[in-house]
C-alpha cells in the first residue's frame, strides 16, 4: 500500500509524513486556542472577548476538516472509485451529510 493509499476495509489511512506533521500541527494550534479561551474563562474575561476567541477556534477546526476532508477525496474516495467501489459516494455523501448539520 502506499503512503497515500487509504486502507478503507480495516478503516485505517496511511498519511504521508508531510499531511501528517501538517494536521498534527493544526491541531496543536487548535488545543492551544482551547487552552487561552478556558484561560480567559478562568481569568474572567470579558464575554465578547471569549466569543471571538471561540469563533477562531471554530474556524480553525472548519479549515482542518476542510484540509482532512481533501486529503480524503483524493486519495480514498478517488483509488476505491478507480477500483469500482462505488459504495464510496455513498460514504461520502453520509459523512458530508454529517459535517453540514
Amino acid at each position: 500500500m502506499s503512503e497515500n493509499t487509504c486502507c478503507c476495509s480495516a478503516k485505517k489511512k496511511d498519511r504521508s509524513e508531510s499531511e501528517y506533521k501538517d494536521l498534527m500541527n493544526r491541531l496543536s494550534r487548535i488545543e492551544g486556542q482551547i487552552r487561552g479561551i478556558k484561560r480567559m474563562l478562568d481569568e474572567d474575561t470579558y464575554c465578547t472577548d471569549i466569543l471571538v476567541q471561540v469563533a477562531a477556534a471554530n474556524a480553525a477546526l472548519n479549515s482542518f476538516n476542510k484540509v482532512l476532508l481533501a486529503n480524503h477525496i483524493r486519495t480514498c474516495v478517488a483509488d476505491d472509485i478507480r477500483e469500482g467501489k462505488d459504495e464510496v459516494i455513498d460514504e461520502l455523501v453520509a459523512t458530508l451529510g454529517k459535517l453540514m448539520r
